[in-house]
């Protein structure tokens, strides 16, 4: 992409609005909000560290939730703020509203070096309406702006495409920037053979991913309740499985343009089935290449597919895997979604996990430092693997 990245700006003494993705899972306990998992957070400390190193005025901004335009004291970002201040070492001052008297007197005390975190954007329902004086009144704060939430970057609001219109210049932070690096730049001209592992409940999330990549891979992977669709397709048994009926015509055309392009379009050979959609459920593997059977429904991916693509992801040179392979929340149908992870992490190749619950999975094995590069937005990869152009990167300033 060519945009202002963060070391193209002159920061020194100004005040930098910055975009994070601070969109973190709480837990209730003893009537306060605790952050359960700070992924995203630290993910976003190399920007700050660097603003702060080079004495910019630092005021994020961000989301929690879906507070549905009006303040909603669990979906608080002060828990943030504190924790951001832990990870930072310097205190991190907090205001009670993005925009208004607070926010602009929290803005006016800020010293070069200085970090400030505004209250949840969403609290007001312009940020999601891209509302033109909204975007204003946050761009007011700052004369520079810097996108580092790619997690937000497809789509167009206040924050992320609308504020930039209203600032001297504005440019990708280092996480955006490591994240078009990998999904844009390193998928362009992929080391061969280029593998593609796709799960999850629906076709429809992928048809697009499926389309974009047919012309650079040379083989899929399909996992997850998307394949029970496909398996219709080709009149395989799926008992009562969760199959797309209106996407099965959809789902021969993909299997059809797949040999027609040379592209190896693999799907699960066996299946773990269950009687019922419940982790206790009785459930046992189904034989090789028979189908679910009447009654059951497959929730997993089975011993025999496991042994197949773990095979074809020790042989490809480049992975990028999304999506998981099973009801992986469920311990009894998460062997083929952790199995996978494992083959990924013991790779020689480049490999890239797209957002979602692909990277909870890799982080509940304990593998994730032998993965490439560990993705931040599941919707936006999706978004930037089917080659979309994202509202957030397209409103950056252009560098020359």
């Amino acid at each position: 992409m060519n945009k202002l990245t963060l070391s193209d700006l002159n920061v020194d003494g100004r005040a930098v609005l910055v975009r994070v993705d601070f969109n973190v899972p709480l837990e209730e306990k003893d009537g306060a909000s605790h952050i359960t998992d700070d992924t995203r957070i630290r993910e976003t400390l190399p920007t700050i560290q660097d603003l702060v190193k080079r004495r910019a005025k630092v005021i994020l901004c961000a989301h929690l939730g879906r507070p549905k335009g009006k303040p909603t004291p669990k979906y608080s970002l002060a828990p943030c703020a504190a924790r951001l201040g832990e990870l930072l070492g310097q205190p991190v001052a907090f205001a009670k509203d993005c925009v208004g008297p607070d926010a602009k007197e929290k803005v006016a005390a800020l010293k070069p070096g200085d970090v400030l975190l505004l209250e949840n954007l969403r609290f007001h329902a312009e940020e999601e309406a891209n509302d033109e004086t909204f975007a204003k009144g946050l761009a007011a704060h700052a004369e520079l702006y810097v996108n580092d939430a790619f997690g937000a970057a497809h789509r167009a609001h206040a924050s992320t495409a609308g504020v930039a219109k209203f600032v001297k210049q504005a440019a990708m932070g280092l996480l955006m920037e490591k994240e078009l690096k990998y999904l844009q730049g390193e998928l362009a001209n992929p080391p061969r053979p280029f593998l593609v592992i796709l799960g999850g409940a629906k076709v429809s999330d992928k048809i697009g991913v499926i389309k974009a990549l047919m012309s650079k891979a040379d083989a899929f992977l399909i996992g997850g309740a998307m394949a029970y669709t496909f398996d219709a397709a080709r009149g395989i048994p799926v008992g009562n499985s969760r199959v797309e009926q209106d996407k099965v015509d959809l789902a021969k055309e993909l299997i059809a343009l797949a040999e027609e392009k040379g592209v190896r379009f693999l799907l699960p050979v066996d299946s773990i089935e269950a009687k019922e959609f419940k982790g206790d459920a009785e459930h046992r593997p189904t034989e090789k290449g028979k189908g679910v059977s009447d009654g059951w429904m497959g929730l997993d991916i089975g011993p025999a597919t496991i042994a197949l693509y773990r095979d074809e992801i020790c042989k490809a040179e480049t992975v990028v895997w999304n999506g998981p392979m099973g009801v992986f929340e469920m311990p009894n149908f998460a062997q083929g979604t952790f199995a996978v992870a494992r083959a990924l992490a013991e790779s020689e190749g480049l490999s890239i996990i797209g957002g979602g619950d692909s990277v909870t999975a890799i982080h509940e094995t304990g593998l994730a430092d032998r993965i490439t590069f560990l993705s931040t937005g599941g919707g936006a990869s999706l978004e930037l693997l089917e080659g979309k152009e994202l509202p957030g990167v397209a409103a950056l300033t252009d560098k020359g």
